[in-house]
């Protein structure tokens, strides 16, 4: 699985955008990829993502699957790296932890940044602190 990540996330960032999440489904016959770039998504971008990487997968790796989607993470992405939480400074965001933090497991606030390894979310005007590897889940969570 690494090795299909990695390989995917390379033909992603060598077309100019970011693999913003990868899923794996129906025992690895599906496919499910959601790309990003600062300016936003286009079913062009998705289009011309899905020929390179159908390409790329059937040449570089023999790799069996039914199908390939590719689409942009949406209004409520997902955020899975350090550099999501830094990108997405100042956005309100719902964090759901493994273990509980001073008996919440669930938390929506807004991103104030990463230290140390930490990710440090406003919650309702309190600074909290949570491990980066404590963390189950985070969306982005847009307020309409």
């Amino acid at each position: 699985m690494a090795d299909l990540y990695g390989l995917i996330e390379k033909t992603v960032t060598q077309l100019g955008y970011e693999l913003a999440d990868l899923e794996v489904s129906n025992r690895g016959k599906l496919l499910r990829l959601f790309i990003d770039k600062p300016e936003g998504i286009t079913i062009d971008d998705c289009v011309l993502v899905s020929n390179q990487l159908g390409n790329v997968l059937a040449v570089e790796n023999d790799i069996d699957y039914d199908r390939l989607e590719v689409s942009s993470p949406g209004l409520d992405r997902a955020l899975k790296k350090e550099a999501d939480f830094v990108r997405f400074v100042e956005s309100k965001a719902s964090v759901k932890v493994r273990m509980p933090i001073d008996g919440r497991k669930n938390f929506i606030g807004v991103l104030k940044g990463v230290d140390d390894g930490d990710l440090v979310i406003d919650v309702e005007g309190v600074l909290i602190k949570i491990d980066l590897n404590n963390i189950d889940k985070a969306r982005l969570a847009p307020e309409f």
